[in-house]
């Protein structure tokens, strides 16, 4: 494999959260009975005209935006033209050559275009316990057909399935940011194609691609991607060559199958839509908009490193949930612990209460920002160490309250007494001679017996680090 290299590039389609579809003002909902949210314009009954949905252009343009993109002054529909069951006017309202956004850029990667269009309804396939003949067969919903879509396709930019994974992470938490899509992999409000070739290293020309269809989670897009960089390597050490295909992963066994032969874009005879009139979005629109726009995860990424000195993985934990950055930045207001540490609290320890109570998040708690300010505070001021502050965050998520009440109330407060931890570590030496040699001959790990006697003897309230200085002065080693 290290003569080769990957070239992969996204497409992701994304359902926008409006309450009506993207030609008609038939209702959305997931989960609803088959086929009641229907109606003659969706279903592609003779005689029907479509009508575009104002919401929906909005969130299109609010999404190429915050992408980078330049809006098009004048964009137009398509007919894609093709026959599926899930399709059932035999055509596909799109945009082609003249999208609504264009050349963006979201980190690393390149935005080649955004652009709306309509999702066809929903297949579900039996197999052969389907039917009284054992027969195939598969089901269409047509609620699904005509939800408004966002298509993002990228450039090929990426070159590594985690990287792949990691952007798409990053895009998921920036859409959300603006409130355009719930993004739920598993309802399909977004889902993510693949396109894939190799080439050997250093040469320019990118080689025949294929496509990995509407995978749904993000550990399948990283497992799906890795096997067939893995699957094309082999065929083409073995001689042969990788042909145009879309393909599909089966994340339980791991395996590839080629499902159809790649279609071209000529395949698919695109005409103007005659039934919609072009997009053309004024300029006061457009300024509106992106004035309007929050700040998105990049950028509170970039601020909370470069501003608040936060750790790059703490900086963008908070900057990939929008919901923990808000708690973050109301604790961090209240002073108290600085940002380096608080981030640590809210990203580390927090999280961690939070998942062991079954909490979806921090709203969901009894934990207020205020609460998490004065105890970070405390730890960082050693009034307690940092497995007490872990403690009282624990009963802080489930019943809420004052920490510098519950330190004062219940004697929590570090041991801080220089002579007296000194007595205690003399004797914490003393009991444990052989961790005390181990130590004084260099070996760090063996600290730890004489730690845990230091901090039984002072019912966890000795600070650690404290406790790690002194054992290391008594051995000579400072």
């Amino acid at each position: 494999m290290a003569d080769f290299e990957a070239v992969i590039g996204l497409e992701i389609h994304v359902q926008l959260a409006t309450k009506t579809k993207m030609f008609c003002s038939c209702e959305l909902s997931f989960g609803a009975e088959p086929n009641i949210h229907t109606c003659p314009v969706c279903l592609g009954h003779p005689g029907t005209l479509p009508v575009s949905n104002e919401q929906a252009i909005r969130f299109g343009i609010e999404t190429a935006l915050a992408l980078g993109c330049e809006i098009a002054p004048r964009s137009i529909f398509h007919r894609k033209n093709y026959f599926y069951p899930d399709l059932s006017k035999g055509y596909q309202i799109s945009q082609y050559d003249i999208p609504l956004g264009s050349s963006g850029r979201l980190g690393e990667v390149r935005i080649h275009r955004a652009h709306l269009e309509e999702d066809a309804a929903k297949l579900s396939h039996l197999g052969e316990s389907g039917r009284i003949d054992g027969s195939d067969a598969s089901l269409v919903d047509f609620n699904r057909g005509g939800t408004p879509l966002i298509e993002i396709v990228t450039e090929p930019d990426i070159r590594d399935a985690a990287i792949a994974r990691e952007w798409l992470q990053l895009l998921r938490s920036t859409l959300r940011q603006l409130g355009v899509s719930d993004c739920n992999m598993e309802e399909g409000s977004l889902r993510c194609d693949a396109n894939i070739s190799i080439r050997r290293r250093g040469e320019p020309e990118l080689g025949v691609k294929t496509e990995l269809k509407n995978m749904n989670s993000f550990r399948f897009i990283e497992r799906g991607i890795e096997a067939e960089i893995a699957r094309q390597i082999e065929l083409v050490e073995a001689g042969g060559r990788v042909d145009q295909a879309t393909m599909h992963f089966d994340p339980a066994s791991g395996s590839l199958t080629v499902l159809r032969s790649k279609e071209f874009a000529h395949d698919y005879r695109y005409f103007p839509e005659p039934d919609l009139v072009p997009l053309a979005p004024s300029l006061e629109l457009i300024a509106e908009i992106r004035a309007a726009l929050p700040e998105l995860p990049e950028t509170r990424i970039e601020r909370y490193i470069g501003e608040l000195g936060i750790p790059g993985d703490a900086a963008r934990v908070l900057g990939f949930d929008a919901a923990a950055a808000e708690f973050f930045e109301a604790a961090l207001a209240l002073g108290g612990a600085s940002p380096s540490a608080l981030s640590g609290w809210v990203t580390g320890e927090l999280a961690a209460a939070l998942r062991e109570a079954g909490h979806a998040g921090v709203g969901d708690s009894a934990l207020s920002s205020s609460g998490l300010a004065a105890l970070a505070g405390l730890v960082e001021a050693k009034t307690i160490n940092r497995r007490t502050g872990r403690e009282i965050l624990v009963r802080l998520v489930s019943q809420g309250g004052d920490p510098v009440a519950i330190v004062e109330a219940e004697g929590l407060g570090s041991v801080s007494d220089a002579d007296a931890l000194s007595e205690i570590v003399d004797r914490a030496l003393a009991a444990q001679p052989k961790a005390a040699d181990q130590v004084a001959a260099g070996n760090q790990k063996a600290v730890g017996p004489i730690v845990g006697f230091v901090m039984r003897e002072t019912k966890g309230r000795a600070d650690g680090p404290e406790v790690t200085r002194l054992i290391r002065a008594k051995l000579g080693l400072d």
